[in-house]
């Protein structure tokens, strides 16, 4: 739990429950230059491995007073990605000197502002603007440009979980491929974060889905909650790789003109061979471990094209443009309407990182994992 350390009144006032009294009382002190204090439990490793292991916890106070540029930031839930746990081991592109903060994504509330400040006010909820920010803390001191505002009248889940998942499905929708209404797309890895997002918004534009998933025992279940999010065909990967695949896709209006590939190993190889005539297949996860295989027949004689995506690179060219403006105020749109909904979720508070994370690291995830800052 977070514990009072150099902390301005006004700040103070925002989160503790007092009587207008009590807050006059604060804002007095305040003005007269008195403080509190705070501290921020944080979440860390030091050395690259297996996050049930490495990972441990740390307070660490507050600095105050704010400098001119700078914001305090109230974290409210931070979720667990499959890019934080790679961080934690060592094998993502990306490595923040050690010791580092875990995190990449969540959203948290401005609870004070620096002096020099114009694009920030108190109460503002916000997102990390780049990777490795370290969302997994109680509180954060950082520079203005570090974080981005985004709406505060969405779910406070669908905040936490939007610059992300979210994004990768708008984006491999978007950009590779002219698809219109009546096309087709395949993915693997169709109960994930990513797939159910791709699910929700080729329904809202139109787009048949083909969506493969590992088989389970309770696939039955599973195939109808992606069909209520607007799945149009659930399928098992033993199926996809079987002879009867090739009757299942004469049925489809048209063969996939897109492939999205979050496995990579043989599961890409199938949707490679699923392709249409000059079709696109767009690798952003390699949950197998395994490589992507490329079938000679489908590069010569389909002249299938392979491509990857890299959300943290897209935001990095994208930072401030309009594009990723319009991105994201279209997913807000979507969800204050109920049109796109986070994915079923866990909650652990932030103290119990060492349950959520092995909860994460789980096979067979029915829910996304989530801490929360309490």
């Amino acid at each position: 739990m977070a514990t009072l350390r150099l902390l301005s009144t006004r700040a103070v006032c925002n989160y503790v429950k007092c009587s207008q009294p009590l807050k006059k009382t604060l804002v007095e002190n305040l003005r007269a230059g008195a403080y509190r204090c705070l501290s921020s439990f944080q979440v860390i490793y030091d050395t690259h491995g297996d996050p049930r292991q490495v990972l441990s916890d740390r307070n660490v106070p507050v600095e105050a007073p704010l400098k001119d540029d700078q914001v305090l930031v109230k974290m409210k839930l931070a979720p667990i990605n499959p890019s934080d746990i790679n961080m934690v081991e060592g094998t993502y592109f990306i490595r923040p000197p050690l010791p580092a903060i875990v995190g990449n994504e969540g959203v948290g509330e401005v609870a004070e502002v620096g002096k020099g400040v114009s694009s920030l006010r108190v109460g503002d909820w916000v997102n990390p603007a780049d990777s490795g920010w370290g969302t997994w803390r109680t509180w954060a001191v950082c520079g203005e440009k570090d974080v981005s505002k985004v709406a505060n009248d969405i779910p406070e889940l669908g905040a936490a979980t939007l610059v992300v998942n979210p994004c990768t499905s708008y984006r491999m929708l978007k950009d590779y491929v002219d698809l219109k209404p009546g096309d087709v797309v395949m993915q693997n890895c169709a109960n994930s974060a990513v797939g159910q997002g791709v699910i929700q918004l080729a329904r809202e534009w139109n787009i048949i889905t083909v969506n493969v998933v590992r088989n389970r025992p309770d696939f039955q279940e599973l195939e109808k909650s992606l069909k209520d999010l607007g799945a149009t065909h659930v399928i098992t990967d033993e199926f996809c790789s079987s002879s009867e695949i090739k009757a299942f896709m004469k049925l489809l209006p048209s063969a996939p003109k897109l492939a999205l590939n979050g496995v990579g190993g043989k599961s890409a190889t199938e949707l490679l061979r699923c392709l249409h005539q000059g079709g696109t297949m767009v690798t952003y996860g390699g949950m197998s471990r395994k490589p992507v295989t490329v079938p000679t027949g489908a590069l010569i004689f389909k002249e299938v094209r392979v491509l990857g995506y890299w959300n943290t690179e897209w935001n990095a060219r994208h930072r401030d443009s309009p594009l990723k403006r319009e991105m994201v105020d279209d997913l807000c749109d979507l969800m204050r309407r109920g049109k796109f909904l986070p994915p079923p979720t866990d909650l652990y508070p932030l103290e119990q990182y060492k349950d959520a994370v092995k909860a994460a690291t789980e096979g067979f995830k029915h829910k996304k994992v989530v801490l929360k800052m309490v």
